[in-house]
């Protein structure tokens, strides 16, 4: 079995093809169905042996699918001080990108 471990978007996911994967979004203008080239690979692994990167695996690319853009539940982010009338509450929803992972490379 083949697997890799990528960064992105500031964490570390370890992907093996056909994985479905929960990423921040990416800044570019990327569509449902885009392919999306990761090349921080930090390490990549099969059963018997594993190459690791120093901090990348040089030439090594996993490559997925976008399946959805979306956003995760909402977080509510509440600010209080005690017996001085401060309090501030805030939402926020986090945008996130469903990616399948197509091979590792």
């Amino acid at each position: 079995m083949e697997f890799a471990v990528i960064q992105t978007g500031g964490k570390q996911y370890k992907v093996s093809p056909g994985d479905v994967v929960t990423i921040e979004k990416i800044s570019s203008d990327f569509k449902q169905g885009d392919k999306i080239t990761f090349d921080s690979v930090l390490l990549v692994g099969s059963d018997s042996e594993a190459k690791i990167g120093t901090p990348f695996v040089s030439g090594a690319k996993v490559v997925g699918t976008l399946e959805s853009i979306g956003r995760n539940q909402k977080i509510t982010v509440i600010k209080y001080k005690q017996k001085s009338r401060y309090f501030k509450k805030n939402g926020h929803r986090q945008p996130h990108f469903k990616v399948k992972i197509s091979s590792v490379n």
